[in-house]
């Protein structure tokens, strides 16, 4: 009986090493070295040398590399807000007695994050075209020109469909954590005078608080980690650098570039900003709790 919660440990244990604590460490002591090549391409050697954190000095005067870090930063303060703003009202509304046939509706809203985000990204890339898009076709017969792949506008597109494809995920989990509130609290209430809205906003929100911090720290780093929708999306319009979100640059540096030391590093670099920018989020929104 001792030994059986470890027999059934080991199989997770095993995986989070292999997979998740392994990596780290390979790419935190590649990111120390480069590959010095000799003989010109003709038979010579390719020695890996020790150059300390030269290569974290290459990643941050890489102007491609931080020009995509301010690029997710205002993507992430834009599209959180308004996704986690969505998930919670259908949440609220799944919870309350005003919406009928709710498992039917929990399903449609569920429904697109069942689909792979390339998917996605591909199906909104046609929705997006100028030329073939019914929604850019129906405005133009309103006289609206838009151009959802412009310049200016291609972030929010994939922020579009980044809203679309995880507000159905953070409702369920938002959901559920509604179901745990004992029923209790909100007939007091009503006996009380409160309405719908005062028991949300007094009793449901305090009591889902945890669940909605999980939301937003997910959020806040599936948003740093941004990398199927812009990659996929870069072949319907040239709006979209090779560099466009950290992930990208990373990718463009070790698989297109061949430098897996500089890759390394900058994969390092994010997943300290990653780390950081939840520890910061989250100990904000405790301290505001606490104040509350």
């Amino acid at each position: 009986m001792r030994v059986a919660p470890y027999v059934f440990l080991t199989p997770f244990i095993l995986s989070f090493v292999i997979f998740m604590i392994l990596p780290i460490v390979v790419a935190l002591y590649t990111s120390f070295f480069q590959v010095k090549r000799s003989g010109l391409g003709f038979g010579g050697d390719n020695d890996s040398v020790f150059v300390g954190f030269d290569n974290y000095v290459q990643a941050f005067a890489n102007s491609a590399f931080m020009d995509s870090f301010g690029r997710v930063l205002l993507f992430g303060i834009v599209q959180v807000p308004i996704m986690l703003a969505l998930s919670l009202l259908l949440a609220l509304l799944f919870d309350s007695a005003v919406v009928k046939a709710k498992r039917f509706f929990q399903l449609a809203v569920f429904l697109p994050y069942a689909v792979p985000s390339v998917v996605a990204a591909l199906i909104w890339g046609f929705l997006y075209q100028p030329r073939v898009s019914p929604i850019v076709e129906g405005l133009a017969d309103l006289g609206v020109s838009v151009d959802f792949l412009g310049p200016g506008t291609v972030l929010w597109s994939i922020a579009n469909v980044a809203v679309w494809s995880v507000t159905g995920v953070n409702m369920i989990i938002l959901f559920s954590a509604l179901q745990t509130v004992p029923r209790e609290m909100y007939e007091a209430a009503r006996l009380d005078g409160a309405s719908e809205f005062r028991m949300a906003l007094q009793i449901k929100l305090p009591m889902i608080y945890p669940a909605l911090l999980l939301t937003t720290l997910f959020s806040i780093i599936g948003t740093l980690q941004l990398f199927n929708e812009p990659m996929t999306m870069r072949s319907v319009t040239s709006n979209i650098s090779g560099s466009y979100t950290p992930n990208m640059a990373i990718f463009n540096a070790t698989t297109l570039g061949g430098n897996i030391n500089l890759g390394s590093a900058m994969a390092i670099i994010l997943g300290l900003a990653t780390f950081v920018l939840s520890i910061v989020v989250s100990v904000a929104t405790n301290r505001k709790k606490g104040k509350a």
